[in-house]
């Protein structure tokens, strides 16, 4: 009975998302604006439009009835749902996060935020981590800080240096990444890796593993590659905005990889690296003549043992048509974790002679493996002691022999790098939950107990040694100037084979443990995969 018709978010659905699911029925007194054929909105973005009604009469159904929003308290902060580093408003009531609103930043998320960003909230307060437990005769118990850390350091200093290592997940923040390296490589272990997917980037100039162009910039470009990459599931706000490139007639969008509606036109060029090897000659015309061309490089191309000759090839092919050049470098990886340019920026990858992620999982590989918020990936098939930090009680916590409660993105201060190379500073909103500490100062505890100190006692402390070792994390809300660099360089040559180029992201609905512990999540996913099973029966 609110609705003024004004029509606001049937040209958001329509013209900004580009699924035009909703629309004005019937005419005079029984106008109203509905879904087509009582079909949900298909939009990883529709939570949108709840911000443009100017009447209020669409409300968010997740939060119905949970709060007066003049109980709220207000935090600025970031979100760590994808790498764009969306600018989010998080608001509590006590010690629960109610829900994430969108703040305004033109040169990352606009006014918009992805669903995902948005209604994932209530996953913050399920299958919490609240107090510290250790293996017995096979079972978890509980038990306090002092033991818990104890059985840690006995094993790590029990253990050569080279059969330790560390895998960290997709949501930690830079300075637990530090404090981890810092224990260690002080430790000896040259076996450190951020990089979960396998992925083939972490050695070469910063620019290779940057969205180099921006993510507004990216708008400029006439002529776009997307490869082993859906952005529309893996950053719908980029999706968005090459959708708008589009619609303006500036741009030219081609694909290698896996057909997916993108809500906008393009041409599909083929399914992996036998396309990249020899790419199609109107494709090859249509960059070389582009005054601006762009390639958008999934984490689908980059990982698996094809990686670095997949790399190689896209850094030739970019040297080729002029993509790095003075002024403009339309080289541009789309990262699909927060924490993943903070951890290539101050070095989180194997050393030499240390092993990478997916081979420290293999039965015999280490003695102790430390997974700091590593959930994506099956710690199951290691035979190692295996220790987890982290705040959800999700994959990585299962068969772990100790399990260390971290803090969630919202209950600590933290630095995070976007998918651009866009420093950014968490702030927190509430506190950990139960016996739950911050994650670097539970690394800090952890080092004095093995005999390897960590020397910072304080989180400006820490900052202070990571923004020494690494200048890049002291320029707060600084875009980095498109720095020109030799593309030609990146990988290393080999044969590029026949295989298919699939997107990381294969539900977006459960990309991480906050995700897949939320209620609304998983009724998303579910109306998500209907569809497919009713297609195929």
């Amino acid at each position: 009975t609110r609705c003024i018709q004004c029509t606001r978010c049937v040209r958001f659905v329509t013209e900004v998302a580009g699924v035009p699911d909703i629309g004005m029925i019937s005419r005079g007194e029984d106008a109203e604006i509905t879904t087509y054929l009582e079909k949900a909105v298909d939009s990883e973005l529709s939570g949108n439009v709840n911000d443009l009604c100017p009447v209020g009469a669409l409300t968010h159904r997740p939060w119905q009835y949970h709060y007066r929003p003049w109980e709220l308290k207000k935090t600025e902060t970031i979100d760590v749902m994808d790498a764009l580093g969306s600018n989010i408003r998080a608001d509590a009531k006590g010690a629960e996060v109610m829900r994430i609103l969108p703040r305004v930043n033109e040169g990352i998320n606009e006014e918009w935020l992805s669903d995902v960003s948005r209604y994932a909230v209530d996953g913050l307060q399920r299958q919490r981590l609240d107090q510290p437990y250790v293996r017995e005769n096979g079972k978890l118990r509980a038990a306090s800080w002092d033991e818990a850390l104890g059985m840690v350091a006995a094993k790590l200093n029990a253990a050569p240096a080279d059969r330790i290592g560390v895998i960290a997940g997709d949501l930690q923040d830079a300075e637990s990444m530090k404090a981890a390296l810092d224990l260690f490589r002080a430790l000896g272990s040259a076996n450190t890796d951020c990089r979960q997917d396998g992925s083939a980037l972490g050695y070469g100039p910063r620019e290779s593993w940057l969205f180099n162009s921006g993510l507004a910039g990216v708008e400029k470009a006439d002529a776009v590659l997307i490869v082993g990459s859906n952005p529309r599931t893996e950053a719908p706000l980029l999706n968005a905005r090459l959708r708008k490139a589009w619609l303006a007639g500036t741009s030219e969008i081609g694909l290698i990889g896996e057909q997916a509606n993108l809500t906008y036109d393009y041409s599909w060029l083929g399914a992996g690296s036998k396309t990249l090897a020899k790419l199609p000659k109107a494709a090859m015309d249509a960059l070389t003549k582009a005054e601006r061309p762009a390639i958008i490089v999934g984490g689908g191309a980059l990982s698996g043992a094809g990686g670095p000759a997949v790399l190689n090839a896209l850094g030739a092919l970019a040297k080729k048509v002029g993509a790095v050049v003075d002024g403009w470098n339309g080289f541009n990886v789309l990262h699909t974790a927060a924490s993943r340019v903070a951890g290539l920026d101050m070095g989180f990858v194997p050393a030499a002679g240390g092993v990478t992620a997916g081979d420290m999982l293999k039965p015999g590989a280490l003695d102790v493996l430390f997974l700091l918020g590593a959930d994506e990936v099956d710690p199951t098939g290691s035979d190692a002691f295996r220790v987890y930090l982290g705040s959800h009680g999700d994959r990585g916590a299962h068969g772990a022999d100790v399990i260390l409660p971290g803090a969630a993105y919202t209950e600590k201060t933290g630095l995070y790098v976007n998918t651009e190379g866009r420093v950014q500073m968490a702030e927190r909103v509430v506190f950990p939950k139960g016996q739950a500490k911050e994650d670097w100062a539970i690394l800090r505890a952890l080092s004095a107990m093995v005999g390897h100190t960590l020397p910072y006692d304080t989180l400006d402390a820490l900052r202070a040694k990571l923004m020494a070792d690494h200048p890049t994390f002291g320029r707060i809300d600084y875009l980095p100037a498109p720095g020109s660099f030799d593309p030609g360089s990146l990988g290393k040559k080999g044969d590029l084979g026949d295989s298919a180029f699939a997107s990381t992201v294969r539900n977006p609905y459960l990309t991480n443990p906050i995700t897949r512990a939320s209620v609304t999540m998983a009724e998303l996913s579910a109306l998500r995969i209907a569809p497919v099973a009713m297609a195929a029966e």
